[in-house]
Parts: C-alpha cells; sequence; structure tokens
C-alpha cells in the first residue's frame, strides 16, 4: 500500500516548486487513478516479456519474482461465483474456475473453451463435458460451467483483482483543501509500496498535460522512462 496523501503532497511540492500551477484534489484522484492503473497493467507486460527470456539469468529471475511479488497482492482465491454464475465485479484476469461435487466431497477443475469447440466437444461422445471433466464458457460478466448439465451452484474461482480506485478525500476549511482520511471513501494506492515515487512521477506527467506546461511533462515522461529501463536492465 503506497500513502496517498504522501503522494499528493509530493505531488503539490514538485508542481508548486517553480510556480507551475495548482492541482486540485479532483484532477489528483483522476490523475492518480490512471497512474496507477497504467503501473498495474504494465506489470502483466513486463511480465511477460521476462517470462519469454531464454536461460537463467539471475538478473531476470529476480524481476520475475518482484513482479509476481507485486501481482500477489491483487490474487483472489476460492471466490464464490455469484448468483447466476456472475464474475466478481473487480476481476481483472481470470486465472481458474472450480466446481464443487458436495455429495461426494470433490472438487473439480473447470477448463475454458469458446463456444465453437464447446459445440463441438457436445456432439462428440468421447470429449462432451461431464462432471469429471468441465467446461465453462464466458462473457464479459459471467460464466457457464457444464457439466453433465449447467452448474448454476458450488461454482468458484481464482482471479487477480483490479487495484481499488484511489481517493484523496477532504473537507474544506477557509476555501482550502484539508485532508481529511475518515471520510468513508478515502481509499490510499493499492500497489507495492516501492511504486510510490513511480506514482509521483507518472502523476507529474499527466499533471503537465492538464496545466499546459510542457516542461514538466518532459521532465516527468523522461524520469519515468529512465526508471523503466533500470528495472529492466
Amino acid at each position: 500500500m503506497v500513502n496517498i496523501n504522501t503522494v499528493y503532497q509530493t505531488v503539490l511540492a514538485l508542481a508548486n516548486k517553480e510556480q507551475r500551477g495548482y492541482i486540485t484534489p479532483q484532477e489528483f484522484n483522476l490523475f492518480a487513478n490512471q497512474a496507477q492503473m497504467s503501473i498495474f497493467e504494465q506489470y502483466f507486460y513486463d511480465l511477460n516479456q521476462f517470462l519469454r527470456v531464454p536461460g537463467n539469468n539471475t538478473a531476470y529471475a529476480d524481476m520475475v519474482d518482484l513482479l509476481e511479488e507485486k501481482i500477489s497482492n491483487f490474487e483472489q482465491t476460492n471466490v464464490a461465483v455469484g448468483g447466476g454464475n456472475f464474475l466478481p465485479s473487480n476481476l481483472y484476469k481470470l486465472q481458474q474456475v472450480q466446481w464443487a461435487d458436495v455429495a461426494n466431497n470433490r472438487i473439480y477443475p473447470v477448463e475454458y473453451v469458446d463456444r465453437k469447440t464447446f459445440l463441438q466437444m457436445a456432439g462428440v461422445p468421447l470429449v462432451k463435458p461431464t462432471d469429471k471433466n468441465l467446461v465453462y464458457l464466458r462473457n464479459k460478466y459471467a460464466i457457464t460451467v457444464v457439466g453433465d448439465g449447467p452448474k448454476n451452484e458450488n461454482v468458484t474461482c481464482n482471479y487477480i483483482s483490479k487495484p481499488t480506485t484511489p481517493n484523496w478525500t477532504y473537507v474544506v476549511v477557509n476555501k482550502k483543501a484539508l485532508y481529511n482520511p475518515n471520510a468513508e471513501d478515502h481509499q490510499h494506492f493499492d500497489l507495492h509500496e516501492s511504486e510510490q515515487t513511480e506514482l509521483v512521477t507518472r502523476i507529474l506527467a499527466l499533471a503537465g498535460i492538464t496545466l499546459k506546461d510542457t516542461n514538466l511533462f518532459q521532465i516527468a515522461s523522461s524520469q519515468t522512462n529512465s526508471q523503466i529501463q533500470q528495472q529492466k536492465q
């Protein structure tokens, strides 16, 4: 977790250092969410890149371990799929689906197939879905699990959740926004604490566009690219 007030105060200090403009709480929250999601999505791209590197290079192995550690904060396991087999609202990446045969105290993995493959399987007895060889189809919001018949209960999944939207909450006193961490909708960044500097840099880059400050944008963007290159070395 990264403290959202620490990031906000750092962003304000750097943006105002040379009177480059004031970032409102509303702007900050918008930039904060966009910055967090861009960092989060980069994890999966980088992990895919490093896993494709041949050999057993220790530096690459360390990067894979670090990325997997950062992603592990968002792993959700054995989460019940809702009525109608609706998927969790915070789902980012579905990893595994299971069905529990309560009568026989067994849990079976469920394999994803596309609709065309499912229709082909349904017509071939040897590969037709059964309660021991289940499959699922999915759309954006829900899955359909099929064994000997449709399974609408006892379905669970493992998945990667989206980060919760960060929110710097405040009260206005004498026309000034003061930090209020006790608000119900207050939310820190969900990212690993090592991402604090990266969050500041990316938010500054976004603020540079809004403030029409090309120099600030270039400085922040350059710092972001430099950090990414250092991580990949």
